[in-house]
């Protein structure tokens, strides 16, 4: 596969997860871009990889724990979550519910938001997840644990939020 065909079908994929994994549409088209090019200079290297599509995420996570650094304080917008329901009727309980998971998720860590990105909306295992981010299985179960926890305590049993997009984060 070229880089251009990658590109074509690929990008769209992890421009999708950029948003979710840093919340601005903005900020992941940045993101992407930078990813990108660095893909683009070692493609030679990254068709040849077992799975370039793992190869590819990881340096979009990679890049995001790295290159926001300085941007810790960022709290995303919940305008990512109206570009991920684009197929679904807006129902205005469900978006504020959403708003209100969004604006708990970008209290939380980068690495445990990362890894409930890479887990909830990704599809990844925790063995997957440690390998993108390049730590242990053990450590990624200990930073969804830790997110999930604060999750639970500041939604409260009294929250209506009971679930991120698409049904997959259980906070209570």
């Amino acid at each position: 596969m070229t880089f251009e065909e990658w590109a074509r079908q690929g990008v769209p994929d992890l421009l999708r997860f950029a948003t979710v994994l840093c919340g601005s549409g903005h900020l992941a088209e940045d993101l992407v871009q930078d990813t990108v090019i660095k893909a683009h200079r070692h493609w030679d290297r990254i068709q040849r990889a077992e799975r370039p599509d793992a190869y590819l995420r990881r340096m979009v996570v990679n890049e995001y724990l790295s290159w926001r650094r300085k941007w810790s304080r960022f709290v995303p917008r919940p305008e990512i979550w109206a570009d991920a329901d684009r197929q679904q009727p807006d129902h205005a309980a469900r978006l504020a519910d959403q708003d209100e998971m969004v604006a708990e998720l970008a209290k939380l860590p980068r690495r445990q938001r990362t890894v409930l990105a890479l887990r909830y909306y990704g599809g990844l295992t925790d063995a997957e997840i440690a390998e993108t981010m390049g730590c242990s299985p053990n450590t990624v179960r200990s930073y969804a644990s830790r997110a999930l926890a604060a999750l639970r305590i500041e939604l409260g049993p009294s929250s209506p939020t009971t679930t991120a997009p698409h049904g997959v984060i259980n906070a209570h």
